[in-house]
């Protein structure tokens, strides 16, 4: 298990950052003030999360109860597609503590709305927002772009022949992610192979039961209940097993089709630097590395938990996201005021620079042998 030793972004002075930093801040706090408002989620918002938790659990007990073929695989499906929905709308938010005012309340929602899709969310959490959101693209601290001789991801990483057509093949890895992280990254974490063990979570004999009991309950909710049901209505097995799995590919498909791009469309990537400090900084960094996209139609994004506004999500991480697309115009003002090359896509051009970055990745560079 490598140590990573924390990363030093340059200070925000000559570039303008400060300029662009205090700017940016007062006018999100002016932005609160006059809506009299706060920074997590509102009451419309936590009726949202109820009603999908709501509908999540009706088409989970309709798949048990259903007596064809066609009505198990619909409702079965629904139900993991909604609670993807659920994770994307409310757990998210939650390991960035805006869901609730409650760090524990978080922690809660978290591992109840993740059980379904079988992923820890204190791992997730950590990954994400001690790892990816503090260190974005950079070699080997982003983890969300560790290389695994599979995909590359990074100029940094070492190609292989199979690589020239990772622009093709990688749906398949996207739908077979969340179950990678589930059944390996999870693993690897918990045993402590990964930098995660300088967190120190989930200690001691109660760690270890929480994270079993939630891995046991996951296999339980998403498969053994449903194998059960499905042989009882005489249905096979065979049948729940293929809708698990689809399930969860879908599932994740759903997710990275959402995310991939904006780390990678038109986005600069960055070695860590030997004597541990960056040559820009964190805002600068940012702009770098992630940008904003708007779908069509906008109606959209309603499903989306902020995750398309992903630049602004990176700025505000400590914001609820139904206040993302406000920040985000404040983002594109204060940006060009100072400078800042602030991006926003159409989800065509985020697709398009998304599949130039894996062409250009899979490519085979100078000096290395195929």
């Amino acid at each position: 298990m490598r140590t990573l030793p924390p990363l030093c972004y340059a200070a925000p002075d000559s570039s303008g950052e400060v300029a662009f930093e205090q700017a940016l801040q007062a006018r999100a706090r002016s932005y609160l003030a006059a809506r009299g408002d706060h920074r997590h989620a509102d009451g419309a918002h936590l009726c949202k999360a109820a009603l999908l938790a709501a509908a999540c659990l009706a088409c989970y007990l309709l798949s048990l109860t259903a007596g064809t073929a066609s009505g198990f695989a619909g409702a079965y499906l629904a139900a993991i597609a909604v609670c993807m929905l659920l994770n994307i709308d409310v757990n998210h938010d939650a390991s960035h503590n805006v869901f609730l005012r409650s760090r524990r309340g978080n922690r809660v929602v978290g591992r109840l709305v993740t059980l379904l899709l079988g992923i820890d969310p204190d791992y997730w959490r950590v990954r994400h927002v001690d790892f990816h959101h503090r260190y974005p693209n950079i070699e080997h601290y982003d983890l969300d772009t560790e290389e695994n001789g599979i995909f590359r991801q990074t100029p940094f990483q070492r190609w292989r022949p199979h690589m020239r057509q990772q622009h093709r093949y990688w749906p398949l890895i996207a739908a077979l992610s969340l179950t990678w992280i589930a059944w390996v990254f999870d693993w690897r974490d918990r045993l402590g192979r990964t930098p995660l063990r300088q967190h120190g979570l989930l200690p001691g004999s109660g760690g270890w039961a929480l994270f079993l009991a939630s891995k046991l309950g996951h296999l339980l909710l998403a498969l053994g209940l449903p194998l059960a049901a499905a042989d009882a209505h005489g249905l096979g097995w065979q049948l729940a097993l293929a809708c698990y799995l689809a399930a969860q590919m879908a599932g994740s498909l759903l997710l990275v089709f959402l995310l991939l791009g904006t780390h990678w469309a038109q986005a600069a990537f960055y070695p860590a630097p030997p004597d541990g400090r960056l040559a820009q900084g964190w805002h600068r960094h940012n702009f770098a590395t992630a940008c904003d996209w708007l779908p069509t139609p906008r109606w959209l994004q309603w499903g989306m938990g902020g995750l398309n506004l992903h630049l602004t999500h990176h700025l505000f991480p400590g914001w609820h996201h139904r206040h993302y697309p406000a920040l985000a115009d404040i983002v594109a003002r204060t940006a060009a005021e100072h400078g800042l090359p602030y991006r926003c896509l159409g989800y065509r051009q985020l697709l398009a620079g998304q599949r130039r970055f894996l062409r250009e990745m899979g490519r085979q560079p100078l000096g290395e042998s195929g």
